[in-house]
């Protein structure tokens, strides 16, 4: 009798040894060559740190002052008069505008102030519309002296209106409710 029996036949195999090698250098050449967007925040310069017991107490004319006020409903008093929001900037143009020719020790200051449990967004929307004045009416200086929006100025001329629209924006330590 003949044995008939069948052959085994050697299945192809991929080797997988140097497979965890490959992964690690793809995964290391992704990491080294992705860049990943990081939030940069507010861009606000802010004053060095005097002690108090060094601090200069000057004192300010109250039609120097637009006293901007958010408590944590959203309400805001600018000068102690209840506006919403958006009128922010159409009524801190023309007091801006009022003081144009004055030396920058003489502008207009803005103070903003909130109390504690303040909505962050709503800090920031009142912030927004105190610069969005500030830029309308260096657009309308630069349109005034150069005949074009301070945004399409040469840097000379971007210098002049800066110091014509001197901005002075007081961000107060905000209160803790009681």
């Amino acid at each position: 009798m003949v044995n008939l029996k069948k052959k085994k036949k050697r299945g192809a195999s991929i080797p997988d040894a140097g497979m965890s090698d490959i992964v690690f250098l793809l995964l290391l050449f992704f990491l080294v060559s992705t860049t990943i967007d990081v939030d940069t925040g507010i861009g606000l310069a802010l004053p060095e740190y005097i002690p108090p017991e060094e601090q200069e107490q000057v004192p300010i004319s109250k039609d120097r002052m637009a006293a901007i006020l958010v408590n944590e409903n959203g309400d805001v008093l600018l000068d102690k008069k209840i506006i919403a929001i958006p009128q922010i900037k159409e009524n801190l143009i023309p007091r801006i505008e009022s003081k144009l020719d004055l030396p920058k020790n003489k502008k207009l200051i803005v103070s903003i102030k909130t109390d504690r449990k303040t909505n962050y967004n709503l800090y920031i929307q009142t912030l927004d519309q105190v610069r969005l004045a500030y830029a309308v009416v260096k657009d309308r200086v630069g349109n005034n002296l150069y005949g074009r929006d301070y945004g399409d100025l040469g840097d000379e001329e971007e210098k002049a209106v800066r110091d014509k629209v001197y901005e002075i924006i007081s961000i107060a330590e905000p209160e803790a409710i009681k």
